[in-house]
């Protein structure tokens, strides 16, 4: 216990350089099952990851991931198994800001697709990077 009183600065040190390691983690809001685009890409050229915007369809006339397939969030539950049939390929499931994308992403692992993942800040990120977009 005396050593605790003795070198309670260090401690503090200790704990707060630990802090400042874990805060960008925790600042970017980045999830587990969350992509950047640019891994996104890595992982369609690598893994040839499936593409699925789950947008309305007028959000994904205006433009959407070039080669991805259109499902309406509500219809994920139905037709996930008629358009991606291998569950081993990862899924990328897109939307303008990512949140339907993950509301997909939960209802696709239950469907048992283990490899479903989000695009993290969605379409917008996907165009931030500068990345090709096609319109229907």
């Amino acid at each position: 216990m005396s050593f605790f009183i003795e070198n309670w600065v260090l401690i503090a040190a200790a704990f707060v350089s630990g802090a400042f390691l874990v805060w960008p983690a925790v600042r970017s809001g980045q999830r587990a099952g969350t992509l950047a685009p640019n891994d996104a890409v890595m992982l369609m050229n690598r893994e040839k990851a499936v593409v699925v915007d789950v947008s309305t369809e007028a959000e994904f006339a205006a433009g959407h991931i070039i080669g991805s397939r259109h499902v309406p969030v509500d219809e994920v539950a139905a037709k996930l198994a008629g358009t991606v049939k291998n569950k081993n390929l990862p899924v990328i499931f897109v939307c303008p800001t990512g949140a339907r994308a993950n509301r997909a992403v939960a209802e696709a692992r239950k469907l048992g697709y283990e490899k479903a993942h989000s695009l993290s800040g969605g379409m917008g990120a996907w165009r931030a990077a500068g990345l090709p977009v096609e319109k229907a």
